[in-house]
């Protein structure tokens, strides 16, 4: 069995090319994924860096674990989708092959086990492949890191580790074998006679597979555009990414029927000229290779839009709410809380609220979410001292519990990023301990604050519990509230002028923390989308590849019947392109189902309906499909139509 699998691969290395490659790259970046997770995992980050630094080291670390994280389930999707798509149509194609097997004798298991076999050689082949291509995708993983600014320059991440590659080159051989399972299922139940007339259940692109799962994951897709109607900002932004991912898989199986609806809309342009008239019937015809190019891409701009969109949404919520929760005129940031002492001095200035983050680590007893027990845990990145009267005066925020007119003395208030971090926070009348130049100290805790968009604060602790060299030396950031009648920006420039900082508005220091949150999304999803792009176009190629070498009598018969060359290429090329469009339009369809739930979501949460479309990476989506498809759909073509046309229509049968 294995030889004549074997054999198989070897002779029509053509069909399999796109699965191969899937396969090879999905192995080498998951072997990468993990090394480059195993390597930051457990990160030496040096003791003598100051605090700041640290924190920030840490934070790289964990962005690029989560990044990682993400990368390795995204890869097998994407894998497990581009070997379905190329193993469904391989076979397609071959049915009469199968078929002829199964007249000479071969029973159903024999042909299920055959292929079985190929997808065992292929996952094997595409992990030996992969595993030397791991080495070149963990450098090229840690330069990315380096480029986003997850990890600093010069990180050494672990190159080999056997565990790694082993767990790599089983889910090569996992991908193959899933990819190929349906196929594998529907090509046993075919009758031979009737694959080799191309009749009865060979001929129908629709399976009964593929209706459940189109219509399971449309009706799923459905449910979730509307249940997004309801739901609050944070559900609507989960929803509309799983919607991405569930309406993607929903029109990708329902290709077949949908591409050709579509296509008779683009027949009323595509009917003016004659060329354009037979590619709308090659569209509605080919109804399995056009699915097969479109549904990719249907793939890729649902993830593209709906992911990056939701995620866009929120972040930009972030800016909304936080400039909701600010009472004042001006931010400004300070160097130090001496400088930001002064700030009350200027004239103009009617009040002052400082926030100075300290160095000063706080121990909690917390549990984390699913944990068992509550356990010590240090935190130290965001513990604020305050003023409270001033803080209560600058910030709409109530607490959930406990009020902040007692946050005095040895006292303290959990803040909103304890519970954002996974952690149930203490309750008012627990105690925390704090480090305070080599002290500890016992805190009681009075207040603790909801939980925002925002990651927010952990602790915020009165600046008189904190020693006044400490809270001089801390960077601050000031919310300012001009005198009535006193211009913001005459008091921008004086605060200037006296070097106390720098001054924006408050609506600008809250599109900031958007930006900062966009930011640091549009670095992790400029590889996740980079990936899915590289998926989509290999299945875009190899479905173009596949169906255009089966076209060549096609190719010669149209030829023959009075077209010239360079104008079976144009047809080639216009049905080509209109799939593409009828592909990127799907695919916005389903991201746009998404966006009218989170629109919603933020109109009820902040009073602005929020619509975030990430428009670089549609430009660059939309031109790198329509590239790719071109230059795959003329250079397939002209190499199906090289020979004469009499002597390919002669040799088939």
């Amino acid at each position: 069995m294995f030889t004549l699998s074997w054999s198989t691969l070897r002779d029509r290395k053509q069909l399999f090319a796109g699965a191969l490659v899937a396969i090879a790259l999905g192995v080498a970046l998951v072997q990468a994924s993990l090394l480059v997770l195993m390597s930051v995992s457990d990160p030496v980050i040096p003791a003598d860096l100051p605090h700041a630094e640290r924190n920030e080291m840490r934070e790289g670390f964990v962005g690029a674990a989560m990044l990682m994280g993400l990368q390795v389930p995204l890869v097998v999707f994407l894998a497990v989708f581009v070997v379905g798509s190329t193993c469904a149509f391989a076979v397609a194609q071959r049915r009469r092959d199968l078929a002829l097997l199964r007249v000479l004798g071969g029973g159903r298991g024999q042909v299920r086990r055959l292929l079985a076999a190929e997808s065992l050689l292929l996952g094997f082949v595409g992990a030996l492949c992969g595993a030397p291509l791991g080495l070149i995708a963990t450098w090229v993983q840690v330069r990315l890191l380096e480029h986003v600014g997850f990890v600093l320059a010069g990180f050494r991440p672990t190159y080999w580790d056997w565990k790694a590659v082993l767990v790599a080159g089983a889910t090569g051989t996992g991908i193959a074998l899933l990819g190929s399972w349906n196929a594998a299922r529907r090509a046993g139940r075919i009758r031979p006679l009737e694959a080799m007339h191309d009749t009865g259940a060979a001929a129908r692109v629709m399976t009964p597979g593929r209706w459940c799962v189109g219509l399971s994951c449309l009706a799923l897709s459905i449910v979730l555009a509307v249940g997004a109607q309801a739901a609050d900002m944070i559900g609507a932004v989960t929803i509309a990414m799983a919607l991405a991912v569930v309406g993607a898989v929903a029109l990708s199986a329902l290709a077949p029927l949908v591409v050709p609806l579509v296509a008779r809309v683009f027949g009323l342009m595509l009917r003016r000229s004659a060329l354009g008239a037979l590619a709308e019937a090659n569209i509605r015809d080919g109804a399995r290779r056009n699915a097969a190019v479109a549904a990719p891409l249907i793939t890729l701009v649902s993830l593209v839009l709906g992911l990056s969109g939701a995620l866009g949404v929120l972040a930009r919520s972030i800016g909304v709410e936080q400039e909701q929760l600010t009472r004042g005129d001006l931010v400004v940031t300070s160097a130090d809380g001496a400088r930001a002492a002064r700030l009350a001095g200027i004239p103009g200035v009617a009040d002052v609220s400082t926030r100075l983050t300290v160095p000063v680590p706080v121990t909690a007893e917390v549990r984390r979410d699913g944990a068992g027990a509550a356990r010590p845990h240090v935190f130290d990145e965001r513990v604020i001292a305050v003023d409270p009267a001033a803080y209560a005066r600058a910030r709409t925020l109530a607490p959930a519990s406990g009020s902040l007119a007692d946050l005095r003395g040895d006292t303290v208030a959990v803040g909103s990023a304890v519970a954002a971090e996974g952690y149930r926070p203490p309750r008012v009348g627990d105690t925390v301990s704090v480090d305070v130049a080599g002290h500890e100290r016992t805190l009681r805790v009075v207040a603790v604050l909801p939980e925002t968009l925002d990651i927010g604060d952990e602790f915020l602790i009165p600046r008189e519990a904190l020693p006044a060299d400490l809270v001089a030396a801390a960077p601050a950031e000031s919310v300012l509230t001009v005198a009535p009648g006193v211009s913001a920006a005459e008091v921008a420039k004086r605060i200037r002028a006296a070097g106390l900082g720098t001054s924006t508005s408050v609506a600008r220091w809250a599109q900031g923390r958007a930006d900062a949150q966009q930011d640091g999304n549009d670095k992790i999803f400029a590889v996740l989308l980079a990936l899915a792009g590289v998926y989509a176009l290999i299945g875009v190629v190899n479905a173009l590849v596949i169906a255009t070498a089966e076209r060549r009598t096609e190719f010669a018969v149209v030829r023959l019947g009075g077209l010239e060359r360079p104008q079976v290429v144009r047809m080639a090329l216009v049905e080509a392109c209109a799939v593409t469009t009828i592909g990127l339009l799907l695919g916005g369809l389903v991201a746009a189902a998404g966006m009218a739930g989170t629109a919603r979501s933020t109109a009820a949460a902040t009073g602005t309906a929020i619509v975030v479309v990430p428009w670089g990476m549609v430009a660059t989506t939309v031109s790198g499909a329509f590239a790719v498809t071109v230059v795959a759909a003329v250079v397939t073509t002209r190499k199906a139509t090289r020979e004469r046309p009499v002597r390919v229509a002669g040799a088939r049968t």
